[in-house]
């Protein structure tokens, strides 16, 4: 009994080993937390202080009600959310590995930022069609949808949370394809609440003591 006993440590450790050396499992929950407040701040600053609150889908640039004159300010609050997301994430990944004794950079992480960053990368093209042809109602459900496709594609090489977590954003993205006016909001809730809700539950279930 006491060998078979041994005998399952054995394969439970041999499968933890490789495991560790297929997955990225240095994500940290507090990065998904600081990712939606980051997010939250981001939207609030470009519905109260920009006055970006799209309610359809074309926008004339020789319109006085135009969001077209905004798009750059938007773009530079994008840019600086995302800058301060992945410092976030590289910096407590960082931190959690070297506690672990783990390394960040390695095939898993490689992977995980390969399939994660070219539908990040399409996306990007896309919604900077969208912007070119004055498309700017459909801003935020593109960033949306394709995010959650992102995480959908690098899901395999980390938690397993974190396909659902693409599942989310997908399905928050194309409704808000349909609720153009409350595109904002479900950016909010997708970038923003679900973030700090997967944060928490990241580090509950896999970082507390």
């Amino acid at each position: 009994m006491k060998k078979q006993e041994n005998y399952i440590q054995e394969i439970s450790e041999i499968r933890s080993m490789m495991e560790r050396s297929s997955k990225f499992l240095s994500l940290s929950g507090w990065s998904g937390i600081l990712a939606g407040i980051y997010a939250l701040t981001g939207a609030f600053i470009a519905s109260y202080y920009l006055n970006f609150n799209p309610d359809r889908l074309f926008y004339d640039v020789n319109s006085s009600s135009s969001l077209i004159p905004i798009i750059p300010n938007l773009i530079l609050l994008a840019i600086l959310i995302l800058f301060f997301t992945l410092s976030t994430a590289i910096l407590l990944s960082y931190n959690k590995a070297k506690k672990k004794g783990e390394v960040v950079w390695n095939a898993a992480s490689r992977q995980l930022l390969i399939n994660l960053f070219v539908p990040i990368i399409a996306g990007s093209i896309f919604i900077w069609l969208l912007f070119i042809n004055n498309i700017a109602g459909l801003l935020a459900p593109a960033s949306l949808l394709f995010y959650g496709l992102a995480l959908f594609n690098a899901s395999k090489f980390t938690y397993g949370e974190v396909k659902f977590l693409g599942i989310i954003q997908i399905s928050l993205g194309l409704i808000s394809f349909y609720f153009i006016e409350y595109s904002l909001m479900f950016w909010a809730i997708g970038f923003g609440i679900v973030h700090i809700l997967y944060g928490i539950f990241i580090y509950m279930h896999y970082e507390r003591d």
